[in-house]
């Protein structure tokens, strides 16, 4: 089975199990009503190729999601600690990441990332220099713009381990992709 099939698969089963969730009640009708929704969605608005140009590596992917949620689970609290402390706002300030990430895809994946963990928000991408803005709360010291490059450092390296490594990678093809 190609990828291209593999994918339109998915995709139905995707969104069948969507239709269902939303009727909230699994029955053979509420199946067959997704179905031939998701059938009118995959052959009136289909989506484009996608290039995917690695492999995913499984556990590379677990160890990005718990660090993730690591990251998430802290700048959570520290978030809502600056919410309720006395005293005068937190400085704020847009910092510059470089990343050594070759695919547009992946590169997505690092800003919908980082835009996730609170207190960060990506304003710009450079997407031809692979350069990120990001706007951070509370740096108002060298330990905190230390600290934020860590993080983008260490979910830059876990993404490329988890998609992008040199022995897998090839230029995405039409027939690839």
């Amino acid at each position: 089975m190609s990828r291209r099939v593999a994918l339109r698969a998915w995709v139905l089963c995707w969104l069948v199990l969507v239709w269902d969730l939303l009727w909230g009640k699994l029955s053979v009708a509420n199946i067959v009503g997704g179905l031939a929704v998701a059938v009118l969605i995959i052959v009136l608005l289909p989506l484009p190729v996608v290039p995917v140009e690695g492999r995913l590596h499984p556990l590379s992917l677990a160890r990005f999601v718990v660090q993730v949620g690591w990251y998430l689970a802290v700048s959570s609290v520290q978030m809502a600690w600056l919410a309720i402390k006395p005293g005068p706002p937190p400085k704020s300030a847009v910092l510059r990441a470089q990343l050594a990430i070759k695919s547009d895809l992946v590169l997505a994946l690092a800003v919908n990332t980082i835009n996730l963990i609170p207190g960060t928000i990506v304003v710009d991408i450079d997407q031809s220099r692979r350069t990120v803005y990001v706007h951070v709360l509370d740096v108002g010291s060298a330990e905190a713009v230390t600290r934020f490059h860590h993080e983008i450092a260490v979910i830059e390296r876990l993404l490329i381990t988890s998609f992008e490594r040199d022995a897998d990678w090839q230029p995405a093809t039409e027939e690839r992709a």
